[in-house]
Order: C-alpha cells, then sequence, then structure tokens
C-alpha cells in the first residue's frame, strides 16, 4: 500500500493541525489519512490504494494546509 508522510514546520503547524483534524477523520477516496505532531510541527500520514489516490489525497493535503497558513498569516497581519 503506498504511503506518504508529509512533515511540516513553523508557527503555523498548530493552526494547520486544527483546521486539517477533522478532514482526516472523514472517508478520502481509496485513502486512509492520520494527522497529528505537536507544537511547531505538523505531520500528516496518508496511506492509499494506489498511486493515484495518493497523489490525489497528498495534493489535496497540501492544498489545505497552504490556505490554512495563509489565513492565520492574514488573521495575525
Amino acid at each position: 500500500m503506498p504511503r506518504a508522510t508529509i512533515t511540516l514546520e513553523g508557527p503555523e503547524a498548530a493552526v494547520v493541525r486544527r483546521a486539517l483534524s477533522p478532514e482526516a477523520g472523514r472517508d478520502v477516496p481509496k485513502a486512509r489519512v492520520a494527522v497529528g505532531g505537536s507544537g511547531r510541527k505538523v505531520t500528516i500520514t496518508i496511506e492509499a490504494e494506489d498511486t493515484g489516490a495518493l497523489r490525489a489525497a497528498v495534493n489535496s493535503y497540501l492544498r489545505w494546509s497552504d490556505v490554512a497558513a495563509r489565513v492565520r498569516g492574514e488573521v495575525t497581519a
């Protein structure tokens, strides 16, 4: 089963963790996702049935992470 682990570090990590955690509990087609970490680090682990599903899930979670981090940056600016 293909797997990817993404680790992001920075001041936005806690916000990204909180934003992604509800998504990790939902059924993503052909993939299982776990979000963890602490402090200035967030870890996203994705296991998928095939590489196509893995690519789709990685792209989605990276995009959502970026949006959460940008929103946090705008709110605190």
